[in-house]
């Protein structure tokens, strides 16, 4: 496909952000946009790559030829059963390289991986659990092993960290309390806001050792029913605002987070993914986020589907 781009606002980096978004936004049509809120993951080794973890040319034009472009790819370190920093370094590149070059508008692919205590891909420095972390007291040292974190996940092509949990951890059943950093607001709210700093650093990424945080899971994810991963939670809305929200608002407010997934539960009936209160009244409205809310994987699916659980 032969651009007719470069010379456009969008495309000119020494213009403010807020101008190139304008112009890209009057220009981009509905089925770029569905492609933009699109995220590819599991599904890598069936349009965007070979066995050997590679590249596919071949693949990616069969499924993106129409030229809309690709939001996201998720964890490119796991393709072919895992990939070392040279190998996902070149994988990051190729495919970028693919959706600058072959799509209309030119946007470039934005690339996340789990980062919960360090990146999670082969030869990545692996920390301590948060519970662990949380136990020291020091929020310091969390951002000092966040900062690691996404240098390392930066030089391998990664944008986004699917990190920092600040789930306050409210039943001890619940099997993914070694992902929060404990069961007291405060503490998480502070450790949240150091690892938000950590990988985020000034947040204008000049440097390019850093990578955008992401606060999960919006919202009440550490108190479900009997403890099972994903069930409801019934919470009164005083409890929702100051055990579970509160963790969110801290390191938005302070910590300056750039992103916030969504959890896979449902808070009184209405399901996380599709709740206007919380998603905009609350996040948006009431504290004026401006980021970007991420779903958690398949979650958006699941909400009409959600294949083998009958």
């Amino acid at each position: 496909m032969e651009l007719t781009t470069a010379n456009l606002p969008y495309r000119d980096a020494s213009l403010p952000v807020d101008q190139r978004v304008a112009d890209l936004l009057s220009r981009i049509t509905l089925a770029e946009k569905a492609a933009q809120m699109t995220c590819v993951w599991r599904e890598k080794a069936d349009c965007l790559v070979d066995d050997a973890g590679e590249f596919d040319e071949a693949k990616a034009r069969q499924r993106f030829g129409h030229g809309h472009g690709l939001g996201q790819v998720g964890r490119p370190s796991d393709a072919a059963g895992g990939l070392s920093p040279r190998q996902t370094a070149e994988l990051t590149n190729a495919i970028q390289r693919f959706f600058v070059e072959s799509s209309r508008l030119g946007i470039p692919v934005f690339f996340h991986e789990e980062c919960l205590h360090g990146q999670a891909a082969s030869d990545a420095t692996s920390f301590p659990q948060p519970i662990g972390l949380g136990a020291t007291f020091d929020p310091e040292l969390v951002e000092r092993l966040y900062t690691m974190t996404a240098r390392e996940a930066r030089v391998r092509g990664t944008h986004q960290a699917l990190t920092p949990v600040v789930d306050v951890a409210r039943d001890p059943r619940w099997g993914r309390v070694e992902e929060t950093f404990g069961e007291d607001p405060y503490l998480v709210a502070e450790m949240g806001v150091a690892a938000v700093r950590g990988f985020q650093g000034d947040r204008t990424f000049r440097d390019k050792s850093r990578v955008v945080a992401t606060l999960k899971h919006f919202a009440a994810h550490g108190q479900p029913e009997s403890g099972t991963n994903c069930a409801p939670v019934s919470v009164s809305e005083r409890h929702l605002r100051e055990t579970f929200l509160s963790t969110f608002k801290v390191a938005i407010e302070r910590g300056g987070a750039m992103s916030v997934m969504a959890s896979y539960n449902e808070i009184d009936g209405v399901p996380s993914h599709a709740n206007r209160w919380l998603l905009r009244d609350v996040l948006r409205g009431e504290w004026g986020f401006t980021g970007t809310v991420v779903s958690d994987y398949y979650a958006i699916r699941e909400l009409a589907d959600r294949p083998g659980l009958y």
